[in-house]
């Protein structure tokens, strides 16, 4: 699998302090929960030892996936192309008279709220690559919708 994370540089410095707390205080926080809890006797009814072991999974688990994430991390960077559609471009588009401007991100940054849409999402994939000028039309359950691109930073 070669599959690639679009991330900013702010999102992968978030992600990569993440993982050291994880390691280190998180990792050292359980195996002192896990020591306290082996000291009150037998395990196999010891609630505070499977809480603490459950704990101890999750934490691997995000371990795990922070590593996979970092070491397929693609640090998003503004293109000096300002004409063509890419990870980490402004594009602001009219769809029915409105005027609205999403930033292309990739998909672990995705807030549509803000107006970041991933470059995974259906109006994401269908943008990219295109320039200003271009129309792209968007199939949806609801019907079709025309997107204008008029700016792309």
């Amino acid at each position: 699998m070669d599959e690639h994370y679009f991330l900013s540089q702010e999102r992968f410095e978030e992600l990569k302090s993440e993982l050291e707390f994880l390691k280190t205080d998180k990792r050292q926080e359980i195996a002192d929960r896990l020591k306290q809890a082996k000291e009150y006797g037998d395990l196999s009814e010891n609630a505070e030892y499977t809480e603490a072991r459950d704990e101890q999974s999750r934490v691997e688990v995000r371990i795990f996936e922070l590593d996979e994430v970092l070491k397929r991390a693609v640090i998003i960077k503004k293109s000096g192309h300002k004409d063509t559609i890419s990870v980490g471009s402004t594009v602001t588009v009219k769809k029915d008279g409105q005027v609205v401007t999403y930033n292309i991100v990739g998909s672990d940054e995705t807030r549509p709220e803000e107006g970041k849409i991933s470059n995974e999402s259906p109006l994401g994939r269908m943008l990219l690559g295109h320039k200003v000028g271009d129309s792209v039309i968007l199939e949806a359950r609801a019907g079709k919708a025309t997107f204008q691109i008029t700016k792309v930073e």
